[in-house]
Parts: C-alpha cells; sequence; structure tokens
C-alpha cells in the first residue's frame, strides 16, 4: 500500500472476509502526485489516478488475501 500498511498486514484484519474499511484517504486523494503514477497523471486527471490507485490497491489487497 502507500505510507501505511502492506497488504499482507492489513489482509491479516480481513481474515473472516466479513469485511472492513482501510482508511487510504491520502495516498487516494494525491495519487497523481506519487511516484506511481505522476508520470502518466496530470493534476487535471486527478480522478484518473485516484481510480487507478484505488484498483491498484484492491488488486495488491485480494492477491495478498488469497
Amino acid at each position: 500500500m502507500h505510507n501505511g500498511g502492506k497488504a499482507e498486514d492489513i489482509a491479516l484484519g480481513f481474515k473472516d472476509r466479513i469485511g472492513g474499511i482501510v482508511n487510504a484517504s491520502r495516498s487516494l486523494m494525491a495519487a497523481y502526485k506519487s511516484d506511481r503514477w505522476k508520470n502518466e497523471y496530470s493534476e487535471e486527471e486527478y480522478a484518473k489516478a485516484t481510480r487507478a490507485e484505488a484498483i491498484r490497491m484492491r488488486d495488491e489487497l485480494n492477491s495478498a488475501m488469497n
């Protein structure tokens, strides 16, 4: 993940698969500034960068849970 726990660490909280909330607001709001997305999305495309980062985080967490 970004700035916080790793997907493997967070996945431990989902071991019963009943759901949960992951707070990643800063990572999402400023995704267009991150090293991962800054060359792909401009400031004007912040929404696209936010979506791309949310999908990346989801996929990483799903992978860690499997």
